[in-house]
């Protein structure tokens, strides 16, 4: 519980649950990303396991499903994959059982539990399960073995069926506030100096996992590269080089992260690339919109810029060229009516 703060709603909801001895079958934790759900979530499982915190890591009755795993499965075809989503056939390998190549697997949601006190599947980023797979699991979820939970993690839960939302309970995370985003940097130790550290707080905007990635990849830097682009842009000015250096920067998050990280997808890292881009300038947009808030023209520009980048990412979506998309956003922001704030 130590490692977990700000979530008094989450938490109590958790543990009356518990408590009661009345828990649910199926749970949806969600929210927005790095603010502690997939941290809960094992927290939770040691708990409706009875297990200690030296077990959990690598209880035989705790099984955790994330993309990654297809790296380690007896399939080839499901080794080699790139990593974009959440395979069908790592679902069969891993919890619902059936045919993956040439071999067959037992449903491990229905075998009995090693140590008797039931079994948990927390699956991570569970909107990357596509249709298919999330129709997959349903029947699993209506009709679970005694004494197993699953537990869906999301940041996205509009991503997931209906049938699958209505088929559990919901836990929502929210950010953290600045005396607890203050508690958790001290405690973080990052390397950064106290104008970094302030930036990041500010950047993060309550999540400690996105201070932390801001941290680790030096979204700082971008934020100095960045700084007169954006100046040229609030005195209502195009700055011709700056579509050129949002896709530049974007291109060098996406190489480091896939040279760190085994059939990692290149598409899928330029798209995060895209998304923690948006959320700087996004940041800068909100600091302006607070600064001119008593002026009714000028919030309405920054509100404007803010559906700019909501727009961009939503477009992410789509099989849209990246460059383009960026160029095209900033021609867009330098073409709304100028503030004057």
């Amino acid at each position: 519980m130590q490692e977990i703060l700000g979530q008094p709603k989450a938490i109590e909801s958790l543990t009356s649950a518990i408590t009661s001895g009345r828990v649910h079958h199926a749970w949806i934790f969600s929210g927005p990303k790095g603010v502690g759900k997939f941290t809960t979530a094992k927290w939770f499982a040691k708990k409706l396991l009875s297990a200690e915190d030296s077990q959990i890591e690598n209880h035989p009755d705790l099984h955790i499903i994330q993309k990654e795993l297809a790296l380690f499965s007896q399939d080839k075809d499901l080794r080699t994959k790139k990593l974009t989503n959440i395979p069908l056939d790592l679902l069969r390998e891993r919890m619902i059982g059936g045919q993956v190549g040439s071999k067959h697997y037992q449903a491990a949601a229905y075998l009995t539990p090693v140590l008797g006190n039931g079994k948990i599947f927390i699956i991570d980023e569970a909107e990357l399960l596509d249709e298919t797979a999330q129709n997959s699991i349903l029947k699993t979820l209506e009709e679970p073995p005694a004494q197993t939970y699953i537990i869906l993690v999301t940041s996205q839960p509009q991503r997931l069926l209906p049938t699958i939302r209505s088929r559990c309970q919901h836990a929502r995370f929210g950010t953290l506030n600045e005396q607890e985003m203050s508690q958790w940097l001290d405690q973080a130790n990052l390397s950064t100096n106290q104008s970094q550290r302030k930036w990041i707080e500010h950047f993060s905007d309550g999540s400690p996992g996105i201070a932390q990635l801001a941290s680790e990849n030096e979204f700082y830097n971008w934020q100095i590269t960045l700084n007169p682009m954006l100046g040229e842009l609030d005195d209502g000015r195009y700055p011709s080089q700056m579509g050129q250096t949002l896709a530049e920067l974007v291109e060098t998050f996406a190489k480091s992260w896939v040279d760190k990280h085994d059939n990692a997808s290149k598409d899928a890292a330029n798209k995060d690339g895209v998304r923690h881009l948006l959320n700087l300038l996004a940041a800068h947009s909100r600091k302006r919109l607070g600064e001119c808030a008593d002026r009714s023209d000028d919030c309405e520009y920054w509100l404007n810029v803010i559906d700019l980048l909501r727009n961009a990412e939503q477009q992410l979506y789509s099989n849209v060229n990246i460059k383009l998309l960026l160029e095209n956003l900033v021609a867009q922001w330098a073409s709304q009516t100028v503030t004057t704030c």
